[in-house]
């Protein structure tokens, strides 16, 4: 595949993820892929690997955050990977509190499909923004 045909996969991917559009992304994605979200103390964080976990990584997703997107992401490629950099802003359902995210997405594209997702995230901001005014014990 052409660097430009990686871009338009990337490209492709995350429209279909914006739509909430499920099978275009599983017909998009690997049966192998697998996405890393970093991070601990919010319900993203964590490696989901394959259909299934796109799957349980999506529906969770739109359980737990409403996102959106204000300005369009620039893209770096360079052979089979495409970097993808971001701004988002949302917020917590269960605490409804709002956080920004200026993110970066390594991602990887083989034979045509997304192999891998790597999120580079403002972890501290999700994480506060997921903290219930509970105190920890």
């Amino acid at each position: 595949m052409s660097i430009e045909e990686n871009v338009q996969t990337v490209k492709d991917f995350l429209a279909a993820l914006s739509r909430g559009e499920l099978q275009a992304l599983l017909a998009l994605s690997a049966e192998d892929i697998e996405w890393i979200i970093p991070g601990k103390d919010w319900a993203l964080a964590g490696t989901h690997r394959g259909h299934a976990g796109l799957t349980s990584l999506l529906k969770k997703a739109s359980e737990t955050t409403q996102i959106s997107y204000p300005k369009p992401p620039e893209f770096v490629a360079q052979k089979d990977r495409v970097i993808v950099i971001g701004f988002a802003m949302g917020t917590v359902v269960a605490t409804k509190k709002p956080f920004e995210d200026h993110w970066v997405f390594a991602m990887t594209v083989r034979e045509g499909k997304l192999a891998q997702i790597r999120e580079y995230i403002d972890t501290q901001a999700l994480a506060r923004a997921s903290e219930t005014d509970a105190p920890r014990t």
